[in-house]
């Protein structure tokens, strides 16, 4: 059974998830990982999830706000042993509703075009694609989503 704890990014769980994260992005964007790291710290996220297998942390997701009644979708992973059990779903469901808990009304997030599963759990979740915002304006290697919650 999967349970699902509401954190901030001081939890130790996360940072070492954030920290597996990073290594697979690494080895995805390779010379370009340092473009996209500067904008993924994890110092101050006041929103984030954990979930939970048999007492072990088997994935994770957070929200930032972003703009007025809007939240950015950050930092959402699963290890690859654990991926296919619907936990990335199920974070981004309880994402979700936090976000809603919290007046929003729209989340929003930028995942890259090597990052095809990422791509296919936010489109099957209700995601779709809009104009690169931000600083990912004109990147072509990242794709930008969004979904309303209401």
């Amino acid at each position: 059974m999967i349970t699902f704890i509401r954190t901030d990014s001081g939890n130790t769980d996360f940072v070492e998830l954030v920290k597996d994260l990073d290594a697979e992005l690494r080895d995805r964007d390779g010379a370009d990982h340092a473009f996209f790291a500067q904008f993924n710290k994890i110092d101050s996220i006041n929103h984030v999830i954990v979930a939970i297998e048999n007492g072990k942390p088997v994935g994770c997701g957070a929200i930032k706000a972003f703009g007025e009644k809007t939240v950015e979708l950050k930092r959402m992973f699963v290890p690859l042993n654990h991926r296919g059990k619907g936990i990335a779903s199920g974070i981004l469901h309880e994402l979700e509703a936090w976000a809603q808990e919290l007046g929003n009304v729209k989340c929003v997030l930028e995942t890259g075009k090597r990052q095809p599963e990422a791509i296919a759990l936010y489109t099957k979740n209700g995601y779709h694609r809009i104009s690169n915002y931000g600083q990912y304006i004109d990147v072509e290697l990242s794709l930008c989503f969004e979904k309303l919650l209401i």
